[in-house]
């Protein structure tokens, strides 16, 4: 098997379990959405501590913490990431996880945007459409919910931010993960006794819930690792194009097991959506295969 494949393989995987992931947590949905991303924290920090145990790189972690810049990059990494996973948990809890996927769907737009900003990469003109598009179709189904979608805003603009600390970034995904849920753990360890101190902790209630809550840990990390090792063998155009899966699955889980409401406004501003990302992605493969072919010819 082509080292190409098991690239795809490995990110297909990664956005099944992204896209299926709010089936487990609404299993959890009798549990405070803060409880939970308590123990996600604590048992990604053993799961991931134990990998660079094995891998014999636990020394890299002290190194990307050893800087003041470093430390403070990695420090707002975490607070966006927490953010992002609080704010997925509650829109499962909350009926509202067709929100969170259209969150994910404008999130690539949201990085273009941001990439521009701080790092004055140039748009072409078909992704400053995709943009405006995108832009349009928020501001459509504002008018129309009366409300902003604040869940998909709050989790495209935190997840747009963390990729653009990321970027930063010398260290490699699996290590400044762990740095972040590290630098977290503090906080998940104060909330859970604030629970547990109060008989309120779900941990050790049932052997269902102390299992899932558990297994927290490896449904965050397992994903992060596939996905690095697909990014080490696909184009990043390619990683673009497979990422859409993970939306798209919430949406299915959504509207189809959760049987959430799908209304006018949002086919509109969904429509609009897809139609924006499907300019982003021809115009970014025809970005891709030019780059490729300057290459092949120098």
């Amino acid at each position: 098997m082509r080292e190409a494949t098991k690239g795809i393989i490995a990110m297909v995987a990664t956005c099944t379990v992204w896209g299926l992931s709010g089936v487990y947590y609404k299993l959890l949905e009798h549990i405070p959405p803060i409880e939970i991303l308590a123990h996600r924290t604590l048992w990604s920090v053993f799961f991931f501590t134990g990998v660079l145990l094995v891998q014999g790189r636990i020394s890299v972690l002290c190194q990307a913490l050893g800087t003041r810049r470093s430390f403070l990059l990695i420090g707002f990494a975490a607070l966006m990431i927490s953010c992002n996973w609080f704010v997925f948990i509650t829109s499962i809890q909350i009926g509202k996880a067709v929100e969170a996927s259209l969150g994910y769907y404008i999130f690539p737009l949201v990085a273009v945007l941001l990439g521009a900003i701080a790092f004055r990469e140039r748009l072409g003109k078909a992704q400053l459409f995709a943009v405006a598009l995108a832009l349009v179709a928020v501001v459509t189904l504002t008018i129309g919910l009366g409300v902003p979608p604040w869940i998909a805003l709050i989790l495209a603009i935190s997840f747009g931010f963390y990729g653009l600390v990321k970027k930063g970034l010398s260290v490699g995904p699996v290590v400044s993960v762990t740095a972040e849920v590290l630098l977290l753990a503090p906080i998940a360890l104060g909330v859970l006794w604030w629970f547990h101190s109060g008989g309120h902790g779900a941990f050790g209630s049932n052997w269902q819930d102390s299992l899932l809550l558990a297994f927290s840990g490896i449904l965050t990390g397992a994903p992060l690792i596939l996905f690095s090792y697909a990014t080490k063998r696909i184009t990043l155009a390619t990683v673009g194009l497979v990422q859409y899966l993970n939306p798209s699955l919430q949406f299915v889980v959504a509207t189809v097991i959760f049987q959430e409401s799908f209304s006018v406004w949002h086919a509109i501003a969904f429509a609009m959506i897809w139609t924006a990302l499907t300019i982003y992605t021809v115009a970014n493969l025809r970005q891709d295969r030019a780059a490729r072919r300057a290459v092949a010819s120098s």
